[in-house]
C-alpha cells in the first residue's frame, strides 16, 4: 500500500534535529520512532499521531482529525490527521511536537523499566491482602 512520500519527507525534516529517530515500515506505511518508541507516520496521505491518552480528547476536537481505527477498533492516544488538517509547517509542527513529547516520555520509561530489571530494584508486585476468619 502506498503512502505519501511527500509528507514522510516533511516529517524527516522537522524531526533531523531530534536524536534518536529511526524509520520503520508499519500499518501499510512508514513510522517514525524516537528511542524505539512510536512517535507519528504517514499511512495513505493522513498523518498517523501518537498523542497518548491524557492528549487524546484534545486532539479529537481539531479540524480534520479522526480516532486511528486501521483495525476497525479505535487505538486509545492514536489519531489520523487528514491532509488539510498538516497542510501548513506551523500545523504539522504542531502535532509532531505532541507526538514527540508523548513518544519521549513513553521512551523514558521504557529505560527506567530496563535500569530497574537489570539492576535488581524491580518493584514488587503488590499482593492483595487475604483475610481469613
Amino acid at each position: 500500500m502506498p503512502f505519501d512520500e511527500r509528507l514522510a519527507e516533511r516529517i524527516r525534516k522537522l524531526l533531523a534535529s531530534r536524536k534518536s529517530v529511526t524509520e520503520k515500515k508499519m500499518f501499510g506505511g512508514i513510522c517514525f520512532l524516537i528511542n524505539g518508541s512510536m512517535c507519528c507516520g504517514v499511512v495513505r496521505n493522513d498523518l498517523c499521531a501518537r498523542v497518548g491518552p491524557l492528549r487524546y480528547e484534545e486532539a479529537l476536537k481539531q479540524a480534520h482529525t479522526r480516532p486511528m481505527d486501521f483495525t476497525g477498533r479505535p487505538l486509545k492516544g492514536f489519531v489520523f490527521v487528514a491532509p488539510p488538517g498538516i497542510k501548513t509547517e506551523a500545523s504539522l509542527k504542531k502535532w509532531l511536537s505532541w507526538a514527540a513529547q508523548f513518544a519521549a516520555a513513553e521512551a523514558t520509561k521504557k529505560k527506567r523499566a530496563i535500569r530497574r530489571a537489570a539492576t535488581g530494584n524491580e518493584v514488587p508486585r503488590r499482593t492483595p491482602i487475604r483475610r481469613y476468619r
